[in-house]
């Protein structure tokens, strides 16, 4: 047999086995797909999605920055608990969640103005209040380094009692 021989075989032999994919596909019944799990989702988002559908201004989506919110601000929104779908525990959880963080704490720097549910001025962030925010935002950083340099660590103490372990073993 020759090489034209062998080249032509080759070519009927992946013309059939290419008529025989298609034939057997539509035969093929798919798996219905998995039903998708419903996510876990977070008690504060959860708290917090109306507050940014009723009160945008107050409540920006990201990446919007955040603004600093009138003292006060809870028993505002607890006036609306019926509007939000939220309890009162709900709503609360997601005030004190929305006013944590390095986005929040960005927006407190002192003589900003303060805003109500509308987005209307109602005082201002003192210089005491601007500091602790600054501070807030610092433990904050030094925390997230600690908790990322305990993550890299754990690896390395597994990979330690493993060999420990064998030695021992």
């Amino acid at each position: 047999m020759g090489f034209e021989q062998l080249a032509g075989l080759r070519d009927r032999l992946r013309a059939e086995k290419e008529q025989a994919k298609a034939e057997s596909a539509p035969q093929r019944k798919r798996k219905p797909a998995a039903q998708a799990k419903p996510r876990e989702q977070d008690p504060a988002v959860a708290a917090i999605w109306p507050l940014q559908k009723h009160f945008p201004q107050a409540f920006p989506v990201n990446p919007a920055p955040k603004v600093p919110l009138k003292e006060g601000i809870f028993k505002d929104a607890e006036q609306h608990l019926e509007l939000l779908g939220l309890t009162r525990e709900q709503l609360k959880l997601g005030i004190s969640t929305w006013c944590k963080g390095n986005r929040y704490w960005a927006s407190m720097v002192e003589d900003a103005p303060r805003l109500d549910l509308n987005g209307q001025p109602a005082g201002t962030v003192t210089a005491a209040q601007a500091l602790h925010a600054k501070q807030q935002a610092s433990r904050q950083r030094s925390q997230d380094r600690r908790n990322r340099a305990k993550a890299k660590a754990k690896p390395a103490e597994a990979a330690v009692e493993a060999v420990v372990e064998k030695v021992e073993g």
